[in-house]
């Protein structure tokens, strides 16, 4: 199939490194790939990225050559359009309005492009403006559309009712997420299927460290205040009161930076901390393929806001390389760790925090019982392969119907 995959900033910017492995599935069972993220970085940034077999429709929102095409598709369909912008009309805030207006003429070029490329299925990640583009382009052109929910975008509720109904197919990666879906769809839509996002599964787990230097963790995740590294900053404290040699590796970048660094430095922890910034999603693959760190470490919170994890494809990918994970019991990471795939521990409680770590340092047969059990759960639930071929049989699905 020609497939059109709408994604926020891909294969640009920082984030969505996690879809390298589910569109890499999909070119590897034949499909055509065509790229559109909605908005344009300098460059390609991860280098796995640049390897994959797609094409890239990457253009700025307001470019000249997507307004002209854009008015093209309102004298094309005056009527289909202003019924369109009715809808967009009908968002639940100013702020919600505003992204999806000023998203509007790219989405109108979004469908002369996927008329022109001879798509067959439209496929956004995330619930936000994204599927609106794929909401617009899908309803002008009438190619079937779908789009998978993650997790704040779920809770910005973007027209999300709308989209529910409209979509040819709607996609949850966890069971949380489904059922918050399934509660502003309301009745008579049908729920969410729940197809996690998926990993490629190296051929070997990582060689264990045993303990060698310290016991080293890490954590990869953009550094915003749901991820909670504040807490393992105090949990780390805890453990070098004790004479624990812990050190830490952060990856990722984010507006909490500052308050980290600001943490590690009241608390002690200079020689301890290292804050990595960016690091490419094949680069961090390849350390965790050589068994750089003990662990992963992600202690998620809720924030005041309702902001939750859904499931951290990091520590999907901790997993699949046999290294051991400890997160906290929030969002859909419960999911993802049942049955003795991780240590779990309550959400903001460093002390707790510090005693799964220092558990874990301590009893290297739970470490090694952690890897192995991990792998079978990724193995079986979370592999790209699986996940492609689901993906595949709801698209064709899609367009016989």
């Amino acid at each position: 199939m020609r497939l059109l995959y709408v994604t926020s900033t891909f294969p640009y910017g920082e984030g969505e490194g996690f879809l390298v492995p589910e569109v890499a599935a999909l070119g590897r069972l034949g499909h055509e790939l065509t790229v559109a993220p909605l908005r344009r970085r300098r460059s390609v940034v991860h280098a796995d990225a640049q390897r994959l077999p797609v094409r890239i429709e990457a253009e700025p929102l307001l470019a000249p050559h997507v307004l002209r095409a854009a008015a093209g598709e309102l004298a094309r369909s005056p009527g289909a359009c202003a019924r369109l912008l009715r809808e967009l009309l009908g968002s639940r805030t100013p702020r919600i309005l505003g992204k999806n207006l000023l998203a509007f003429p790219k989405a109108l070029w979004l469908a002369r492009r996927a008329r022109e490329l001879g798509v067959e299925h439209i496929h956004a990640h995330w619930a936000a403006t994204t599927a609106t583009l794929a909401l617009v382009a899908g309803e002008l052109t009438g190619i079937p559309w779908s789009f998978t929910a993650h997790r704040w975008d779920i809770a910005e509720d973007n027209l999300l009712a709308l989209k529910l109904r409209r979509a040819s197919y709607v996609r949850a990666i966890n069971e949380l997420g489904a059922r918050e879906l399934a509660r502003a769809g309301g009745d008579g839509v049908p729920r969410p299927e729940v197809l996690h996002m998926g990993v490629e599964l190296p051929a070997a787990a990582a060689a264990r460290r045993g303990g060698r230097g310290g016991f080293r963790i890490l954590t990869a995740a953009f550094l915003y205040e749901v991820k909670g590294h504040l807490d393992l900053a105090d949990a780390l404290a805890v453990l070098a009161a004790r004479g624990q040699a812990v050190h830490w590796d952060v990856a990722g970048n984010g507006p909490l930076r500052g308050a980290l660094v600001e943490r590690v430095g009241k608390l002690g922890l200079d020689g301890k901390v290292r804050l990595l910034g960016f690091v490419s999603h094949d680069a961090l693959l390849d350390r965790l393929g050589r068994g750089e760190w003990d662990a992963v470490v992600l202690p998620s919170v809720e924030t005041v806001d309702g902001v939750r994890e859904g499931i951290p494809v990091s520590l999907i990918e901790a997993l699949a390389h046999g290294v051991p994970v400890v997160a906290t019991a929030t969002g859909g990471i419960p999911e993802l760790l049942d049955g003795g795939a991780g240590l779990l521990v309550p959400p903001r409680d460093p002390a707790a925090l510090a005693a799964a770590l220092e558990r874990l340092h301590r009893e290297p047969g739970l470490a090694e019982e952690l890897a192995r059990r991990g792998r079978e759960r990724v193995e079986r639930d979370f592999s790209a392969e699986r996940v492609a071929a689901r993906l595949q049989e709801r698209f064709e699905a899609a367009a016989r119907r």
